[in-house]
């Protein structure tokens, strides 16, 4: 379980992150905070995540975001886009503008997720995605290939397909410490799932993946073969 703390001065902000956070299974906040002033320390050494608003009484967000010398990860929540530039300053993860969708929320909780497990070196990772307001898990090691699909993602394994809101670009960046390549511009395959390749084809599971001009020197030597 992942924890969070949630720095916010508007009550009905405040409501909006709770509601999000109680949707979604793997992470939960142990503490909601007006000023960080108020923040107990122990509570900072537990937190995963910190929704971080800026504009709160006393002490600015990004101040007190300056007087941690260990933060946890940093999703900034605020209804102000000009301070993007200061706060990517000082590394937060993400930046959502005010009002955010619980979409948006969860892109932005699946990118700190994904931090997190990265950091502890999670061989096994678990995945979970946001689709027709369902969440589901799945093992990263059960995908088979994703395929671009306009402006989702269909992430496809033995026994279902997922389409996601999101760019196989994204995806490609994170499966990159998994056994996944990139064949085609619309499709990422599981190398542990190709049965055989053949001229400019891939199969994998009784189904034929084309290999684009551009992937297929890469394809090749992250196989080990050399024409």
């Amino acid at each position: 379980m992942i924890h969070c703390l949630i720095l916010e001065d508007e009550k009905p902000a405040q409501e909006v992150l709770q509601d999000y956070i109680d949707k979604t299974p793997f992470i939960d906040c142990i503490g909601i905070y007006e000023s960080g002033l108020d923040i107990p320390q122990e509570k900072l050494q537990l937190a995963d995540i910190l929704f971080l608003d800026i504009q709160l009484p006393e002490l600015n967000g990004l101040s007190f975001l300056k007087t941690i010398d260990s933060p946890p990860i940093v999703i900034v929540t605020t209804a102000y886009s000009n301070y993007a530039v200061d706060a990517f300053d000082e590394n937060v993860l993400d930046y959502m503008v005010k009002p955010f969708s619980y979409e948006r929320f969860f892109k932005a909780i699946t990118r700190a997720r994904n931090s997190i497990q990265f950091e502890h070196k999670e061989a096994d990772k678990q995945l979970f995605l946001y689709a027709d307001k369902t969440i589901y898990k799945i093992s990263a090691q059960d995908i088979l290939f994703l395929k671009a699909e306009v402006d989702y993602v269909n992430v496809v394994t033995k026994s279902q397909s997922i389409l996601i809101l999101d760019s196989l670009r994204h995806w490609e960046e994170k499966l990159s410490t998994f056994n996944f390549v990139r064949v085609h511009r619309s499709y990422i395959v599981n190398m542990d799932k190709i049965e055989k390749l053949s001229g400019n084809q891939v199969y994998i599971s009784e189904m034929t993946i084309p290999i684009g001009k551009v992937y297929k020197t890469d394809l090749y030597n992250r196989i080990g073969y050399k024409k």
